[in-house]
């Protein structure tokens, strides 16, 4: 079965992390459980602050001995900047790719690509479809698929529901759970201590979390990612991601649920907006307590 669609993600960075350490040094400092990542699987996670705030998410794959971390291209020197800070003396060789290196993306068919790339289906979430990190150069060509814009993937993961880092939510101020990280793969509750896990655990055993990114829909094309959305003058959080009438929203749960159980229009610069929450998610609308 072929027929998908595929893209070149531009927007996004490579980080190696190689040596006979790598997989320790890794396992010790972010969210995901990198000792379960093999040569056809990938893992979603994060390296967070001590105060346990997302500083870099990222997919993980694994080649050989050597771990690529798939992440923005903005953030991906900044990265291989902090991981450095860690290494101490770990052997572990640490390298910006992006340069050398790019993330393709495909969807659209049950089934992965075939050619010269090992793809993987998306760790976050099975209806994403698949990645790979490829050679930047030549451009790849996938027989049977069909090359789109990477405008039609976002639109495909904003329909799902999906988050983006350094899109959807801003690096250094969500928690993992602000972020759906928990409810995406992105932490490995069995696993080990790692950088920020005291107050993750916290969160995660308290249900402490109010704030999430859930979907957001309208009748007329959305307005621009940063619009408040009110609900009577209240401001319950903020468009992120776009596409058309449909859109990503960062909210306080708490403030939605009295509105939608007040029967309260909520709107985003006039444009009346309905918010559910995406299908794959399994928290629900609640008065919580923050954690900050």
């Amino acid at each position: 079965m072929s027929g998908g669609t595929y893209t070149i993600l531009h927007e996004r960075g490579i980080v190696g992390v190689g040596g006979p350490d790598a997989p320790k040094f890794l396992q010790d400092l972010v969210t995901a459980d990198i000792q379960r990542v093999a040569a056809d699987t990938a893992a979603y996670g994060a390296l967070l602050t001590p105060q346990g705030k997302i500083l870099f998410d990222f997919i993980v794959y694994r080649t050989g001995e050597r771990f690529l971390l798939d992440t923005p291209r903005a953030a991906a020197a900044d990265l291989a900047k902090r991981l450095l800070f860690y290494r101490l003396r770990a052997r572990v060789e640490i390298e910006d790719l992006s340069a050398t290196h790019c993330v393709i993306a495909a969807w659209g068919s049950g089934e992965k690509p075939t050619g010269p790339f090992a793809f993987v289906r998306d760790p976050r979430l099975a209806a994403l479809g698949f990645r790979v990190i490829a050679p930047a150069r030549p451009a790849p060509d996938l027989p049977g698929w069909r090359a789109v814009d990477a405008s039609a993937y976002h639109a495909h993961r904003i329909a799902l529901g999906v988050p983006e880092g350094g899109v959807d939510f801003a690096f250094g101020q969500a928690f993992p759970h602000d972020a759906d990280m928990d409810q995406l793969g992105g932490i490995d509750t069995r696993k080990g201590c790692y950088v920020g896990q005291e107050v993750v655990s916290r969160m995660e055993h308290r249900g402490t979390a109010r704030r999430r990114i859930v979907v957001a829909r309208a009748a007329t094309p959305l307005p621009a990612a940063g619009t408040p959305i009110t609900a009577d003058g209240r401001a319950l959080g903020e468009l992120a991601s776009v596409s058309g009438t449909s859109g990503l929203a960062r909210v306080r749960v708490d403030r939605v649920k009295e509105a939608l159980d007040a029967g309260t229009p909520l709107r985003a610069d006039g444009v009346i907006v309905s918010l559910a929450i995406p299908d794959w998610a399994r928290f629900e609308w609640s008065a919580g307590a923050s954690e900050d």
